[in-house]
Order: C-alpha cells, then sequence, then structure tokens
C-alpha cells in the first residue's frame, strides 16, 4: 500500500500521465473552437442582416439629411403607404355598403381622386416659384395636412352624406397625400440629380416604406371597418394628416432672406413663364416625351375591373364571400410581398438596363393577370385549390411584379428632370401617370358599363379581365420607347434646360450632344 501511495505522489508519474493526456487536449481545444467560430460567423450572420437596413438608413441620412428621410417616411409611408390602403379597403366598402352604387360608378369616383394627382405640376409650380415666408416646401406640407385632418373629420362627423359630398372630402383626403407627394418628390428629385448615386436607393427607401404603411393599413382596415363601420374609419385618416403639419416644422430646408423674398415676389411671374417654358423645352426632348409617353401606354392600356372584382369577392351567391377582415388580410399579405419585390429590386435589379427589365416586369405582368381569370372561373377549385389560398397566391403574385415593373419608372423619371424646375418637372411627369392611372379607372369603369357587371351580375366579369389582360401584352409593343441605358449611365437632359437666364436659350449643341452620346452607344 505504501509503495503504491507514493508512487501517486511521484512527480515523474504525475508527468508521465500528463504527457499521456496531452496529445488529446489540442484536439479537443480545436473541435470546441470550431463549434464556437461556426456559432459565432451564424451570429454575425444573423446580426448582419438585421442590422444591415438600419446601416443603410445611416448612410443615406449622413449623405443626404436625416429631416429628409424623415420626410420620406412620413409621406410615403405614413400618407401614400398607411392612408393609400385603409383609404382603398374602407371607401370599397363606404361606396358598396354605405352609398350603395353600383361597380361602374364607383369606377368613374375613383378616377375622380386622381384629379389631385393630375393637378399635381401645379403643385410642383407653387413650391417651386411661390415660396411663403422664405420657404419652398416647409409651408406645402402644413396646407396639405390641413386639408387631410379637415376632409377626414368631415366624412366621419358628416353622418348620412350626399354623394357629391362625400366625394368631394374624399377627394380632399387624396388631395393632401398628392400636394405632399410632389413636395417631398420635389426634394427627391433635386437629390437625385446632385447625388445621382443615391438615386436608386433613394426609390428603394420610398417603394419600401409605401409598402410597409400599406401593410399596416390593409392589416388594420378590414377589422376597424367591421368594428367602427366605414364611415367612422374615415375619422382615423385625420392622424397621419396631422403629422405633415408636423413635418412642414422640422424638415430642414435653407431659408431665403428678405432681400431674396422680396426679388422672388417681383420676379414670381417671370420665374413662373420660364418654369412653364423650361418644362416645354424639355418635354420635346425624345428622350422624354418617348419613355413617358411608354409609362402614360402602360397605365392606361392596362384597364382596372377591381371594383367588378370587390363586388363578385364580397358577394355571397355568385362569389366566394370573402368577409371584411379577410379582404383586408389580402392586402396586407399583398403589401408584403410588395416589400419582396422592393427587395428584388434594390439588391438584384437596381443596375440593370431600364429597356430589358421593363419589357421582361411587363410580360410578367401580362402573364399574371391570367390568375384573376382562373380564380373567376373557379378553375382553381378544379384543380384543388381552395379559394382562401388562390387569392393569396394570386395576390402576392401580382404584387411582387407590380412593384418591380414600377420602381425602375420611377428611377428614370427622376433622372429626366432639369435642375431649377426638378420639382414642377417630375410632378409633370407624375401628372403623366396618374393621367394614365384615371385611364386605367374610367377605361374599366366602360368595360363593366358595357358588359353589364352590376352588384348583383358578374356573369361576363371574366370577359371584363380577359380585355384587360389582351392589352396588358399589347402594351409589350411599345417598349421601343423606353431608352436603352442604365441609372448610373451619364443621362440624357441637358442640365440648364430650365435655367432662369432669360434668355430662352437651351444649350449649345456641343454640350447637347455630349449628353445624347451615351444614350446613342447603347441603343
Amino acid at each position: 500500500m505504501f509503495p503504491s501511495k507514493m508512487q501517486d505522489l511521484n512527480p515523474k508519474h504525475l508527468e508521465e500521465e500528463e504527457e499521456e493526456d496531452q496529445p488529446n487536449k489540442p484536439l479537443t481545444k480545436t473541435k470546441d473552437q470550431e463549434k464556437q467560430n461556426q456559432c459565432f460567423k451564424k451570429y454575425n450572420v444573423i446580426c448582419s442582416i438585421l442590422l444591415e437596413p438600419f446601416q443603410w438608413l445611416q448612410m443615406l441620412s449622413s449623405k443626404l439629411n436625416p429631416t429628409f428621410v424623415l420626410g420620406v417616411v412620413l409621406v410615403y409611408g405614413l400618407n401614400q403607404g398607411f392612408s393609400g390602403s385603409f383609404f382603398k379597403v374602407v371607401s370599397d366598402f363606404y361606396w358598396k355598403d354605405v352609398q350603395k352604387v353600383q361597380p361602374s360608378e364607383v369606377q368613374l369616383f375613383i378616377g375622380l381622386y386622381y384629379i389631385p394627382w393630375v393637378m399635381k405640376p401645379v403643385w410642383g409650380l407653387m413650391t417651386d416659384v411661390f415660396p411663403v415666408m422664405g420657404y419652398r416646401r416647409r409651408p406645402y406640407f402644413v396646407i396639405a395636412g390641413v386639408l387631410g385632418v379637415a376632409s377626414a373629420l368631415s366624412v366621419a362627423a358628416g353622418g348620412r352624406l350626399a354623394v357629391v359630398a362625400a366625394l368631394t372630402f374624399l377627394i380632399g383626403i387624396t388631395g393632401s397625400v398628392a400636394i405632399a407627394d410632389v413636395t417631398i418628390d420635389a426634394c427627391i428629385a433635386r437629390n437625385s440629380i446632385e447625388i445621382r448615386s443615391l438615386a436608386a436607393d433613394m426609390q428603394s427607401l420610398c417603394g419600401f416604406c409605401s409598402s410597409a404603411g400599406a401593410l399596416l393599413g390593409y392589416s388594420t382596415s378590414g377589422f376597424l371597418v367591421h368594428h367602427l363601420g366605414a364611415q367612422v374609419a374615415f375619422g382615423l385618416l385625420a392622424i397621419p394628416s396631422a403629422t405633415l403639419i408636423l413635418l412642414g416644422f422640422v424638415i430642414y430646408e435653407p431659408r431665403t432672406t428678405d432681400q431674396d423674398i422680396h426679388f422672388e415676389k417681383t420676379k414670381a411671374t417671370e420665374k413662373l413663364r420660364e418654369a412653364v417654358n423650361g418644362m416645354y423645352r424639355t418635354i420635346k426632348f425624345p428622350q422624354v416625351w418617348e419613355p413617358s409617353l411608354y409609362m402614360y401606354l402602360s397605365l392606361a392600356l392596362s384597364i382596372s375591373t377591381h371594383e367588378g372584382q370587390f363586388y363578385w369577392y364580397t358577394d355571397p351567391n355568385a362569389g366566394p364571400a370573402f368577409s371584411q377582415e379577410f379582404v383586408g388580410m389580402i392586402y396586407a399579405i399583398g403589401a408584403m410581398a410588395s416589400i419582396v419585390g422592393v427587395i428584388i429590386y434594390h439588391k438584384a435589379l437596381k443596375n440593370h438596363p431600364f429597356r430589358p427589365l421593363l419589357f421582361y416586369a411587363q410580360l410578367l405582368y401580362a402573364v399574371s393577370g391570367t390568375l384573376d381569370l382562373v380564380f373567376i372561373q373557379r378553375w382553381n377549385l378544379a384543380l384543388g385549390i381552395p379559394d382562401y389560398t388562390f387569392v393569396v397566391l394570386e395576390e402576392c403574385v401580382s404584387q411582387v411584379i407590380s412593384r418591380i415593373r414600377w420602381m425602375p419608372m420611377m428611377v428614370l423619371s427622376s433622372q429626366l428632370c432639369p435642375l431649377g424646375i426638378e420639382g414642377t418637372f417630375f410632378a409633370l411627369l407624375m401628372c403623366i401617370d396618374n393621367l394614365g392611372a384615371l385611364t386605367s379607372k374610367w377605361g374599366g369603369g366602360l368595360v363593366l358599363h358595357l358588359l353589364h357587371v352590376t352588384r348583383s351580375d358578374f356573369k361576363n366579369l371574366w370577359l371584363a379581365v380577359l380585355v384587360r389582360n389582351v392589352l396588358r401584352f399589347v402594351t409589350l409593343g411599345l417598349i421601343f420607347l423606353v431608352p436603352n441605358v442604365g441609372p448610373n449611365d451619364i443621362f440624357l437632359i441637358p442640365a440648364k434646360v430650365g435655367g432662369g437666364g432669360g434668355g430662352g436659350e437651351v444649350v449649345d449643341c456641343e454640350e447637347c450632344l455630349e449628353m445624347v452620346v451615351p444614350l446613342n452607344e447603347k441603343v
């Protein structure tokens, strides 16, 4: 016993045991380190994905201005996104259940909603030419907010309104968003010209905010319509409008000096004439009117049959009888899909040339329209796909493609604007787009009326959708109007075409040729 105890205490024996154990220790440590490294890498990947949007916003705020980014979030996210989506669902149920009008008539009313948007050049001229107390943008945010708050509360508290009065107040709500939109678009257009490398990023920010706001609006609209009623629910739209008033006081804008204010007042008429002449000279460039014509026709030819489909969705006899909550949920899921479309464009497509990108986007848009036809004919049931599943899939596909189709148009429009009248001219381009949307609504209403699609008769609704789908394919033949350049190429419009020299000269021919050469090389 004693020798064994002494052996246990023998230092040499302990050293030998340590030497025997040493070969295994590095292997154990290496395996543990590899596991820790793998976990650490996974953690870093997850953190980088989660932090990337915030880093992106920080980058935009540092290179632009934090209050400008806040303005985009409030206008595009809360007002255009949330208010626009909430307004869409609530107004549909308002006209159907409260006013009890026909779907073709609602298409006409929705077309009238676009009047403030068609007037965007007027708002653009006012922001460019008529500053208030030395500011070009801030006062118009306040005006937009006041108009929106007053209109929303008037509908909610107005009791049983006549159709004309209700329509007037609803146009006031859309007018509030339109004025705020043209004001922030003027800021976006100027930043897109001064920092061209961030033009696509700014449009991605607008698209993301709009989609996120739409998701919130659609998610809550059906629930609130069910519990508050369509008319009372309109009162909630006063909240986003109130944020525009706040934005008017906080957004950064250099103030014009008193001397400049006096000069602006004395030269307002001259500047107005110069702005109009600048727009006229700019729109005559083929590089401008050709893509503008394409944007108008691509919207106008895709006639809207939305109201006929909405009435059919909620009809308990002819249609699938979707509830108010489920209609809102459909649109909410579509808004999530729209965010996916923004991400796809921002990550993979933002640097692609406009012509091929818009061609394939329009082709997919036309093909996806056939899903509506399948649903109306109830072929999805023959395939074993329930109505609830199919309509969600159809909405997701449609929204992803629509967003990818829309965003390059916005990037192209922002880069067609000359400095000096960028707000006015971007508003003109958006006016053309909204005329296309108005034409689409009224054209769709006319088709629904001619095919006798009513509140209870939907037997020809499939034919209206078929006409719409054929016109979407026809649009592919107009793609030659879009320039075959990318968003980062040297662009097309002489920078001083809208300049306020007063002499009416555009620019010298050499400068014009230098700016057009990159386009000609790629056509």
